[in-house]
């Protein structure tokens, strides 16, 4: 298990000062990443190898949105590798025990050369030792577009949705799909299924769905086919 502590910045605040959603998922990819730097496989020795792991897929549970001035901590541990699929776990908590919110997620290894998914190699793998998964309600990671949708006209990707990929980051997407539900919608769970990668310069068409008890937008291409589906429920 790889864990940092952190104190909530105002940066990280909404209107009514606590932790945003997208504050959560930030910290969550932050600490994957500082995980990967601490065991040698960050993103410079990885960009030399030709090789990235990319997120395929979220399911978090928000339990509460911490203050401004709040003590945290973040953990992350992988707890599976599958062919070409890694596994991981997040948990944000207090410094007291008090669980904030915490994450299931798959990440695919990918060749950055051919875009195609690669098994990762022993030595990969060996840096990761496997822990226990958190007990969480599996959903599933696909998601499903209801029929009836609106459609929200388009935008354009700009130079700061990218990240050190060169395509737009995986909490950028669900920063722009929260914009299509209501702002008082409190979000209790998320999942996030990424199905392929828009770049700079490419057009997005929401597509947004209500159910019952959650909404779906689907971040789609001009031939409606997804980037990325975020359902908030």
């Amino acid at each position: 298990m790889y864990s940092f502590e952190s104190k909530v910045r105002y940066s990280e605040v909404g209107e009514d000062t606590r932790m945003t959603l997208y504050s959560v998922l930030n910290y969550f990819q932050d600490c994957s990443v500082f995980h990967s730097e601490s065991v040698g496989r960050g993103t410079a020795v990885q960009g030399e190898l030709g090789r990235a792991w990319v997120l395929t897929g979220w399911q978090i549970e928000f339990r509460r949105a911490a203050d401004l001035g709040e003590s945290i901590r973040i953990s992350t541990w992988p707890h599976g590798f599958r062919g070409f699929i890694g596994e991981r776990n997040f948990l944000m908590e207090t410094l007291d025990g008090e669980i904030l919110a915490c994450a299931d997620s798959s990440w695919a290894y990918i060749d950055t050369k051919t875009g195609h998914p690669v098994k990762a190699s022993e030595e990969e793998r060996a840096v990761y030792p496997i822990e226990e998964k958190l007990d969480m309600k599996p959903l599933g990671r696909k998601i499903r577009i209801p029929e009836e949708r609106q459609e929200m006209g388009c935008f354009t990707v700009r130079q700061y949705h990218l990240d050190s990929n060169h395509h737009v980051n995986n909490a950028q997407y669900i920063r722009l799909s929260q914009e299509y539900i209501p702002a008082d919608f409190q979000v209790q769970r998320l999942r996030a299924e990424y199905k392929r990668q828009a770049v700079l310069g490419d057009k997005i068409f929401p597509l947004v769905s209500k159910t019952e008890d959650s909404y779906v937008v689907a971040l789609c291409n001009e031939e409606k086919e997804p980037y990325a589906v975020v359902e908030f429920a």
